[in-house]
């Protein structure tokens, strides 16, 4: 046989050190998070702000955290499921609901900080690229991006929510490079093809493509759309309503869903020392009185 020599010997086995687990489930990329989290040593402990989007398979993630060595703090938060509230029923995960989702979040952390009014964005979505001026008596709300592990491709959802929070007032370190409608060659922002995804118009025209050529398929793929009444003519006015509902109130609404009354068990609940003494107790008694039955009928037999 041929000698291989073991690379990993005993002594690497050793100093081999267990990443972290969210590295390890592929969650988190520490290489990014410790450069977003990072502050300052003059700033005093002032809190260093992330604007985090997530997005899952039915629903949208918006939040405003600060990490502390305690753990991170969650200042304000928005998502997709509340955009019904507004009028919003359908197609939330869309990059037109994504900058609704974004809008919320804006408007809300504004108002818990009591600077809604003084700062109210940009009031009508044009498309184009806006950043907010900073007023004489306080600084706008500053926050940065995290994606996460998403790929930062031109046209992703992810700008989109960006996008509803730049017209909703909160000031993000930005380039108009990854919004929709960016042209490379030109190296400019097409307003009005950026403006047609904040309100829909991708979608519009997909449902016309498909009630001229697929009929059948329009009738699956859209028929929450079709429930509801809403038709590709009707898009932009719908997201208008939305983003004036949301800016005439962006506040959180609590629950009236009761909580359970008693919660579900997965697992059997652990016992303590005491317990474990009784039912084993319990169990040789058990058995010692079989065994004694036993016995008894073996003697009747004979």
């Amino acid at each position: 046989m041929v000698f291989v020599k073991a690379h990993k010997s005993k002594a690497y086995f050793k100093r081999f050190q267990v990443k972290y687990k969210r590295r390890r489930e592929g969650k988190t990329d520490y290489r990014a998070r410790i450069r977003l989290i990072n502050q300052d040593k003059n700033k005093y402990n002032t809190p260093k702000y992330r604007f985090v989007v997530r997005f899952t398979n039915k629903d949208i993630v918006a939040q405003i955290i600060s990490s502390s060595i305690a753990g991170d703090l969650v200042l304000a938060s928005a998502f997709a499921h509340e955009l019904p509230r507004y009028g919003l029923e359908v197609g939330l995960t869309n990059y037109a609901a994504a900058y609704c989702t974004g809008l919320l979040l804006a408007r809300r952390v504004l108002k818990t900080l009591e600077m809604d009014e003084e700062y109210q964005g940009n009031v009508e979505a044009t498309g184009e690229d806006f950043s907010v001026e900073p007023a004489e008596s306080r600084r706008p709300f500053r926050a940065l991006l995290d994606v996460g592990l998403v790929r930062t491709t031109t046209g992703n959802r992810v700008f989109g929510v960006l996008k509803g929070a730049l017209d909703g007032g909160l000031d993000v370190p930005h380039s108009d490079k990854r919004f929709a409608g960016f042209k490379k060659d030109e190296k400019q922002l097409d307003a009005d093809f950026h403006r047609n995804y904040i309100f829909g118009g991708h979608v519009a025209s997909y449902m016309r493509t498909l009630m001229e050529d697929e009929p059948e398929k329009y009738q699956t793929h859209f028929s929450d759309y079709i429930k509801r009444n809403v038709g590709p003519d009707d898009m932009e006015d719908l997201y208008k309503k939305v983003h004036a509902a949301i800016r005439a109130d962006p506040s959180t609404v609590k629950s009236t869903k009761e909580p359970p009354k008693e919660h579900k068990r997965y697992n059997l609940k652990k016992l303590t020392y005491e317990e474990r003494k009784a039912k084993l107790i319990d169990r040789l008694n058990a058995l010692n009185s079989a065994t004694a039955d036993g016995s008894d009928e073996d003697e009747d037999d004979e």
